[in-house]
């Protein structure tokens, strides 16, 4: 059904993308860094499992994305403090230029998906796919029988 939510929201998801990519590949960067460097730029040095934790993500596919981004010159990861195991990873200086240009083309694309939209109603939607974020995150609802 084209107008269903999960085919509205998948639809959004992509026009985002499809605004968003010319900024990311301008900047030097991969399919799901910039989100990487943008919470490295707001949280500071991090773990990797911190990354893969807060994004929900594989912690192999957050290393792979690390791997490309420490050669891009973006990141540099070293030894934790305490255990040198765990290793820790912070933004370069090019890392953090790249962040606030992301940063900036993201609010050129919330402005353009916006137009039109007042204030309250944009808090409202907002709020809206918050609240829908969360209750996909929450206990999940007994299957109905005869369904998959």
């Amino acid at each position: 059904m084209e107008n269903g939510f999960h085919m509205l929201l998948y639809r959004a998801f992509h026009a985002q993308r499809a605004c968003l990519r010319p900024w990311r590949t301008g900047l030097g960067l991969g399919p799901g860094q910039p989100k990487l460097i943008d919470y490295l730029a707001r949280s500071g040095p991090c773990s990797q499992r911190q990354l893969a934790s807060y994004f929900e993500i594989d912690p192999a596919a957050v290393c792979r994305m690390l791997d490309s981004l420490e050669k891009g010159g973006f990141v540099v990861r070293r030894a934790g403090p305490n255990d040198r195991r765990t290793g820790v990873v912070e933004l370069t200086d090019k890392g953090r230029s790249a962040s606030q240009a992301w940063q900036s083309a993201c609010r050129e694309m919330e402005r353009q998906m916006l137009r039109g939209f007042s204030a309250q109603e944009a808090a409202q939607f907002a709020d809206y796919l918050r609240r829908a974020r969360e209750n996909l995150r929450g206990p999940k609802a007994p299957a109905r029988e005869g369904m998959l």
